[in-house]
């Protein structure tokens, strides 16, 4: 698989990565004894870049990813972890000691000495532009906690502050056909910058796989049914911020545009790889199966330009009204 280089880091990340929020179970149900088998699944199709966080089911993520490394240090993987959503979102928590503990937490979670990336996960604007919280994320590197600190952001003005700072060597932000907002300003700026762009949330949370219809249901415990309106955290976090209906619809749309050979879900990897700035994309995946097909969308030829204007059309015409102004 084809991988890319993060400058400000200096490691190369697989353009397709795994993201691993599922592990946690806020995707439904996952059985701890199949993780073993979806991670082997990436690693065995060129994935090299995984994704998780301390919150992503109180830390089972990262233990599980943690327990599954363990005595497989060759596999060179990096591993990216998030913190700060484990307490309430004020400035006054975003503090070196608790940066010290929560990285202390994960790195006992992960089994690993220092970590490779952390992340600052989604903090409010405050944070991400307070000096002292780089101070901080500085001092950890110094530390040898931490090899690398990036930024995952809900907004692009937020991106925009992270993307300023020298330290940063990533930013997490949510890209996909349905989210185009990140190609005006940040994708540049990230590029021109050195700083690697991790495209979230790249299907909309299933919208464009193209399997879900208006009468689809989801488990109770899936942020899917509980935070379509940003009940729980942010609402762009959940189908993109996209009203469920119309997304649904809009998806159908973008299904037709996969080429011959290539699932939708696909097609919307392809999408995100091919823009000028993105370095990794990370979707989940439940299966050995779906991981395979995920890691399969690098393979694929660059989409011809008439896609690529048919899903900006798609976008102007679905979706650019319900969310350009709110991110």
């Amino acid at each position: 698989m084809e991988e890319r280089l993060c400058r400000r880091f200096g490691r190369k990340l697989s353009v397709v990565g795994l993201g691993t929020w599922q592990l946690g179970g806020d995707w439904g149900q996952f059985p701890e004894k199949d993780a073993p088998a979806l991670l082997d699944a990436a690693i065995a199709s060129g994935v090299t870049f995984f994704d998780t966080a301390d919150v992503y089911g109180d830390g089972r993520s990262e233990r599980l990813i943690g327990e599954y490394l363990r005595g497989r240090s060759g596999r060179g993987v990096t591993v990216a972890t998030k913190f700060g959503r484990r307490v309430p979102q004020e400035a006054a928590n975003y503090s070196l000691a608790n940066f010290r503990a929560w990285t202390d937490r994960s790195r006992t979670n992960l089994g690993a000495d220092i970590l490779d990336l952390v992340q600052l996960h989604c903090p409010p604007s405050e944070v991400i532009a307070s000096d002292a919280v780089y101070d901080a994320l500085d001092r950890l590197v110094e530390e040898e906690r931490i090899r690398a600190y990036g930024v995952s952001v809900e907004t692009c003005d937020q991106a925009l502050d992270a993307i300023a700072r020298p330290g940063t060597a990533s930013l997490q932000i949510i890209l996909n056909p349905f989210r185009l907002k990140p190609l005006e300003r940040v994708l540049p700026a990230a590029e021109a910058a050195g700083v690697a762009i991790i495209a979230r949330v790249p299907l909309a949370s299933g919208l464009l796989s193209g399997r879900y219809t208006e009468e689809t249901t989801f488990a109770p415990e899936d942020h899917r049914t509980y935070n379509r309106k940003g009940e729980a955290f942010d609402q762009g976090e959940t189908f993109s911020g996209v009203d469920y209906e119309t997304g649904v619809r809009a998806a159908r749309e973008f299904a037709a545009l996969a080429p011959e050979g290539a699932t939708p879900a696909q097609t919307a990897l392809r999408w995100i790889i091919q823009q000028p700035g993105v370095t990794t994309v990370i979707p989940g995946a439940r299966n050995a199966e779906q991981a395979l097909a995920n890691a399969a969308a690098a393979e694929l030829p660059p989409l011809p330009d008439e896609t690529l204007a048919a899903v900006a059309e798609l976008y102007d015409r679905e979706i650019r009204g319900q969310v350009h102004h709110r991110w």
